[in-house]
């Protein structure tokens, strides 16, 4: 018998209290008993997303919120900015040039953060930029952005900052009122603890504004649609049922393991223990200066080919890690540590990392990175 475990940054795993109630027989979408879900949901979202807009929750995957944030507040030939910092930057950019959008990139290293005067640099050459578009949370290169400085760069003018928040909303403290943050995203498939097909959506009164004289085609990713929808307590289309019937069970396990807090504190205590622990094996980060605590990467040792490292760990041990996306692919490999995620989690990466490089024949102290680990994940029991 092989045990599996889902350590990659997503999908991950899910929770057993949201696995049983998407399990309970379905019910149908207009009726009062979902719309009670629905609304409940939908206000336990605006806490999450950190804000007083309505949060809209589309049947899709986070790439389909991706394009809505788009088709919603943009038009044909407008100038955006975009920070391609790794796989998910470079889908803003495909996304824009699909609709006619005019794409301004700001090219950032992978395993490194975006630096905001690259982006005001950027601003002041391209007065006419409608938008700014950006990761929270780089998935493919483990980063994590300076949202909130960059927020505030344009909080006063009409260009938007619109985030793809899939591996920050419930991994950081990231509000986005506070944040500046004029459209958010994310997915249902990483720190919301579900199975993917669900996305979030959340606009602020500027983009709202912004999106009365959008032209781009929509019909199905119609946000002002959801919006008069969600008012009454149901959706344009039809809802993810089951998903957010999980959701709303997320929500409690969140509120009964010390709320939204307490789920920051975890993430940035995992994130610490992995980087630890991969560095005391003796490898090197891929994002040593602006990590994320959603996922910690880090580059293989010379001669370990990624591909066949990710697969014996899967196919021998039975872990589920990720492997490099792009130019990265082959060369590095990532620790997911996101959502309903804890201890030894940590502690099977570790551990099975040393254990696949001692097969490959890469000589390790066994015990090196789950002993070094420890120490930081011993925080996560006493409060500190």
């Amino acid at each position: 018998m092989l045990k599996r475990y889902l350590l990659a940054p997503g999908p991950t795993p899910v929770p057993p209290e949201a696995l049983l109630a998407m399990a309970a027989p379905i019910i149908h979408h207009r009726t009062p008993e979902f719309s009670a879900i629905f609304r409940r949901v939908a206000d336990r979202s605006r806490v999450l997303f950190g804000t007083e807009q309505p949060v809209m929750m589309l049947a899709s995957t986070g790439t389909g919120g991706m394009e809505a944030a788009v088709t919603n507040t943009l038009c044909k030939g407008d100038r955006v900015i975009v920070v391609e910092g790794g796989k998910f930057g470079e889908r803003w950019s495909e996304i824009c040039e699909v609709y006619g959008l005019q794409v301004t990139r700001i090219e950032v290293e992978w395993g490194t953060a975006v630096d905001p005067a690259a982006v005001a640099s950027a601003l002041e050459q391209h007065a006419d930029a409608r938008a700014i578009l950006m990761q929270g949370s780089e998935t493919s290169t483990t980063v994590l952005h300076p949202v909130a400085e960059i927020g505030r760069l344009i909080k006063d003018s009409d260009c938007l900052l619109i985030v793809d928040g899939i591996t920050s909303v419930g991994v950081v403290d990231m509000p986005m009122d506070r944040s500046c943050i004029d459209v958010l995203v994310t997915g249902s498939q990483k720190a919301i603890m579900l199975p993917p097909g669900l996305a979030l959506v959340s606009l602020s009164e500027k983009a709202w504004k912004a999106n009365e004289r959008s032209d781009l085609p929509r019909y199905y990713f119609d946000l002002a649609k959801e919006r008069k929808n969600l008012e009454k307590d149901t959706s344009a289309y039809t809802p993810a049922v089951s998903l957010i019937t999980g959701l709303d069970a997320v929500y409690d396990v969140i509120e009964k393991s010390g709320g939204l807090p307490e789920v920051y504190r975890r993430h940035l205590i995992l994130a610490e223990a992995a980087r630890t622990g991969a560095l005391a094996i003796g490898l090197r980060l891929l994002a040593p200066d602006s990590p994320s605590p959603a996922a910690t990467g880090v580059w293989l040792p010379e001669g370990i080919d990624g591909g066949a490292f990710t697969k014996l760990v899967r196919n021998t041990f039975g872990v589920e890690l990720a492997g490099g996306q792009g130019h990265l692919k082959g060369k590095i490999v990532r620790i997911g540590h996101i959502g309903y995620a804890d201890t030894f989690d940590v502690v099977v990466a570790l551990t099975v990392i040393e254990m696949a490089l001692t097969k490959m024949g890469h000589r390790v102290t066994p015990g090196a990175g789950a002993g070094a680990a420890q120490e930081v994940l011993l925080r996560l029991y006493d409060g500190s």
